[in-house]
Order: structure tokens, then sequence, then C-alpha cells
């Protein structure tokens, strides 16, 4: 993969796609997703973490909600990473992470991820970058042993333009259904989109050995779309097959 420069991508849809079919065809995914998962399940030979990341605004909720609905919910977990506890910062970073990798059989989504220690951290200067560069290097040697156990990890980083993250932003202060979400901080963040890109580039090109798909996020029908098919390749890909009967000792 090149290097990934975030000015450079569109956060759009290209301009030639139908809406509508899209959607149609994202729905079909679902069904082809439903039956995938129950083998992955039955099987239990792989399990598949999936990390969001994206600024505030770009729709890692609805991502889930939408991407993932009808799947059986017994099989997939979700966890979101805020701030570290006392107890998570007597330990190494990854601690608390590693304990939520999926089991075999199990998908699990990260809404934010241990990505988050190299983001915000390096933004806000709360580790200096000697620190920064030995996370990196330990992320992609966590990753590697997730693999090396039969984990298959996609990640996705949901690109939404800083107009659209102003709308989405301002709504939560309009729309009574989405006031929950307002965080007074979200706006004060915003402003320092080009120091989260920076981070984010350097996050995507040094932490590439499970490669990232750059998601155009601006409008949420292709975003779903995009997801769903990438999910739908790696289950496809995997060549899974039901165990059969089970023979008696």
């Amino acid at each position: 993969m090149g290097e990934i420069i975030l000015k450079d991508i569109d956060t759009r849809a290209p301009k030639d796609l139908d809406k509508q079919e899209t959607k149609e065809k994202t729905m079909k995914m679902h069904e082809e997703l439903r039956e995938l998962q129950n083998l992955l399940y039955a099987e239990g030979k792989h399990s598949v973490l999936i990390v969001l990341q994206g600024m505030d605004g770009s729709g890692k909720d609805g991502a889930i909600r939408n991407v993932f609905t009808g799947l059986n919910p017994q099989g997939v977990n979700v966890r979101s990473f805020k701030a570290p506890t006392d107890e998570e910062l007597s330990h190494d970073f990854l601690w608390r992470v590693h304990h939520y990798a999926p089991a075999k059989g199990m998908i699990q989504i990260f809404n934010r991820s241990h990505y988050e220690d190299i983001i915000i951290t390096r933004v806000h200067k709360m580790i200096d970058e000697k620190t920064a560069k030995k996370r990196m290097k330990a992320i992609n040697n966590f990753e590697q042993l997730l693999t090396q156990n039969n984990t298959h990890i996609l990640k996705f980083y949901l690109h939404i333009s800083p107009e659209e993250q102003h709308e989405r932003l301002s709504e939560r202060l309009e729309n009574p259904a989405k006031m929950w979400k307002y965080n007074e901080k979200d706006m004060e963040e915003s402003k320092l989109w080009d120091e989260y890109m920076a981070v984010y580039e350097d996050a995507f090109n040094q932490c590439n050995e499970v490669p990232w798909t750059i998601v155009p996020g601006d409008q949420n029908w292709f975003k779903e779309y995009t997801i769903a098919k990438e999910m739908l390749k790696l289950l496809k890909g995997l060549e899974m097959k039901y165990p059969g009967l089970k023979k008696e000792d």
C-alpha cells in the first residue's frame, strides 16, 4: 500500500454510483453476511476483529447499527475504548484491549480502539514522539499476534470532510433524537482538525502490516456499502465449511 494522504482521498461516493442501486446491493449483502456469520460461528476456526476509527461525527455508531443489522447478537460483540481507568493506566496500554480480542467463531467490533493511544494522546501531547513510535511498533506486533491466531482484522477509517463534521455536530444541538450525543468538547476538538489528520496519516503509514481501508463517510449509504463489501469479501475468502455431525468417542 502506498502512502495515505487524506486530503487526496474523496469523502464522497463516486459521482456515477446510483444511490438506490447501491442500497439494494447492501441489503443483499446483509443476507449473505447472516449466513456467513452462522458458518463462522459453527466452524469455530476463525475470528474477526473490526476496527472503526474516525473523527467525532464520522458515523461509527450508525455503521455498527446498519451494517451488522440482522446478525446473531450471540456472535457479535462491540467494545468502545474511552479514557483509561486508573487500573488500566497501571498496565501497559494494550492490556485493556487484548482482553477483548475475539474468540474463535466471534466477530468483535472496536468502536474506537488501541489507535486512540497514538491519536488523541499525540494531538494533546500526552505522550512524546519516542513513546508514540514504541507504541506503533507494539501495535504492529499485537496485530501480528492476533493474525497468527486466525483472527482476521479489518481496519476502517471513516473519512469525512470538516464541513460534514461541522454539520453533524451542529445537528446534535438541534435534533432531540441526537442531543444525547452532544459533547461540548467536540467542537473544540474539531478545531484541531489538521493535527488529527497528521497523526492519523502517520498511524496509517506506520501501522499498515494489516492494511487500512479509508471509507468515504460523508454519505452514510456509501459508507455502509463499503464496509459490508469488505466484510463479505473477507468471510467468503475463508472458504469455511460446516463441521457436520460430531463423532462419538
